[in-house]
């Protein structure tokens, strides 16, 4: 990394650690199951892996893949692995063995971590990873080495403590790649730059109230999104980090109580869950809990069961392709003495730009006009600036689409009110978004029509009381064929991430235009009746 100007330095979500080292040495940096780290420690803990890294030969623009819940090591990984210009691969632990393997390939890993609790989804590919070099087990839930390779602590040891160089000269560079599946069903690379995930960790920062007395428990899984960017923003407001294998009601009640929780970010179903545990009704923090929810705004219901026990729970919105959160429903004072309806309306809204983002419109996408401040004419969410992806890896052309008319386009529908809040009436596109994962209608179709008795098939979302939402497949059957809705969802689970099956599947003979193209919003429309259906 070259030396600062006088007045210009890199942008890059590394250096926060090396402030924090400095100004809070000894204060307690990570709580990981019977493990606690002060900052010292852990900035020990990154050098090593850091270096021993590149001792294996890892350097710029490498990729590092880590396959890991929320542990200690994953957090290391944030730092380690961009401080010497590699990439950060995070992979969602949900995926099945093959979309876990076309993750590994179409990234270019040289290097795969994995916590041994889910190494059968690589030993099961193993022979279909190309570029995979090396495999590193994570020992936190046991101490079984499954994979041929040494384990996380032994690597550790192989590096050196003391603080290296960051490796950095552009902070437009790649700093992560983080997959979310497409329309098509086909995981996209998503390329973070070092610029974009220090201005949004910064956002964090700023618009949860993080400080050096916070403490925040991971609920929010690592490797979505980098974790919104929080393994950063904490570390940057020099706060504690609580890891948390399972997202559990039990021991995120534990922690909470035990750490003093002040700040943890969920979807609406790990609240929900919260809300409807026996114990939920004992919880009686010791200090104020700020919890961020993001993937389907939160029902009334759910802020009422959460502001019970003192919480207050802030909505925000975003995508994988602008760093996770991007607008938050900023609250007003003046709200306060409005009907509970009302407010409830408000918090479900997606509300305004986050402070370091900025550029957010509702536009007209045939002609980029911004629609008019109604709250009722519909438009689509664009995006631009700072905290936008690089782009696609591999993918020019998905890219081009992304970006076009220099905006970067979300494929949310929504309405823009006269205070400029937005607020999201549907998808675009047909992504489902279930308990904060989104799930591609397209690749379940797909699926589905790969089984002998499938003639056709349509998936929608259909409203679901725990889930927000869920997949219902309306199959017509082959002639002469009678398969069960077990066994289509069966086979589903077979071949799909099991999330991603339908709950539910009807046999009707599908609503058609003139032209033969299946009516989806036919369907939409006779689940969703009686109900708004709300999505983010």
């Amino acid at each position: 990394m070259s030396l600062p100007s006088v007045n210009h330095e890199l942008l890059t979500p590394v250096n926060f650690i090396k402030r924090s080292v400095e100004v809070y040495p000894d204060k307690l940096a990570v709580v990981n199951g019977n493990k606690r780290y002060t900052y010292r420690e852990l900035y020990a803990r990154i050098n090593r892996l850091a270096s021993a890294l590149k001792k294996l030969g890892i350097g710029r623009d490498d990729k590092v893949a880590f396959i890991s819940p929320n542990t200690g090591p994953m957090l290391e990984a944030h730092f380690a692995v961009p401080m010497i210009g590699a990439v950060l691969v995070t992979v969602n632990i949900r995926l099945s063995a093959p979309e876990v393997s076309h993750i590994l390939n179409h990234s270019d890993a040289k290097i795969c971590f994995v916590d041994n609790e889910f190494a059968g989804t690589v030993l099961s590919e193993i022979g279909e990873l190309t570029n995979v070099a090396a495999f590193v087990n994570i020992c936190d839930a046991s101490d079984d080495r499954p994979l041929n390779g040494t384990d996380y602590e032994s690597l550790l040891m192989t590096g050196n403590p003391d603080p290296i160089a960051i490796d950095v000269d552009d902070e437009r560079a790649v700093c992560s790649l983080n997959y979310t599946s497409g329309t098509t069903g086909k995981p996209k690379g998503v390329m973070y730059h070092h610029r974009g995930a220090y201005l949004n960790a910064l956002g964090d920062c700023l618009e949860t109230g993080l400080t050096s007395e916070s403490v925040y428990l991971w609920t929010l899984p690592m490797f979505h999104c980098n974790g919104w960017c929080f393994p950063w923003a904490v570390t940057a407001a020099g706060a504690t980090h609580v890891c948390l294998r399972k997202v559990v009601p039990d021991q995120i009640f534990k922690l909470i109580l035990a750490e003093k929780v002040s700040h943890m970010c969920a979807a609406p179903i790990v609240l929900i869950g919260m809300a409807n545990h026996p114990e939920f009704k004992n919880l009686k923090p010791e200090r104020p809990l700020k919890i961020t929810v993001g993937g389907a705004p939160p029902s009334p219901t759910i802020i009422q069961q959460m502001e019970s026990i003192g919480a207050q729970v802030t909505h925000v919105y975003g995508l994988t392709e602008v760093y996770g959160p991007y607008t938050i429903c900023a609250w007003h004072n003046e709200w306060n003495a409005l009907p509970a309806s009302e407010q409830a309306a408000i918090r479900s809204r997606q509300g305004v730009a986050y402070m370091v983002c900025q550029f957010l419109d509702v536009v007209d996408s045939s002609t980029m006009q911004p629609v008019p401040r109604d709250g009722k004419t519909i438009g689509e969410v664009v995006m631009r600036g700072n905290v936008v992806m690089l782009g696609y890896y591999k993918d020019p052309e998905e890219t081009a689409k992304a970006f076009k008319g220099d905006w970067f386009h979300s494929g949310d529908l929504a309405v823009m009110h006269p205070n400029n809040y937005i607020q999201i009436l549907d998808r675009q596109k047909d992504i489902i978004i279930s308990g904060g994962e989104n799930i591609s209608t397209v690749e379940v179709e797909n699926v589905l029509y790969r089984h002998p008795d499938v003639m056709e098939v349509a998936v929608v979302a259909v409203p679901d009381d725990k889930w927000g939402e869920v997949p219902k497949a309306f199959v017509t059957p082959k002639p002469g064929s009678n398969p069960t809705a077990e066994e289509l969802i069966d086979f589903c689970k077979e071949n799909l991430a099991r999330f991603k099956a339908p709950k539910s599947v009807e046999f009707v003979e599908l609503p058609k235009t003139s032209t033969g193209k299946i009516q989806k919003f036919v369907l939409r429309r006779q689940e969703w009746s009686g109900r708004e259906k709300k999505v983010n």
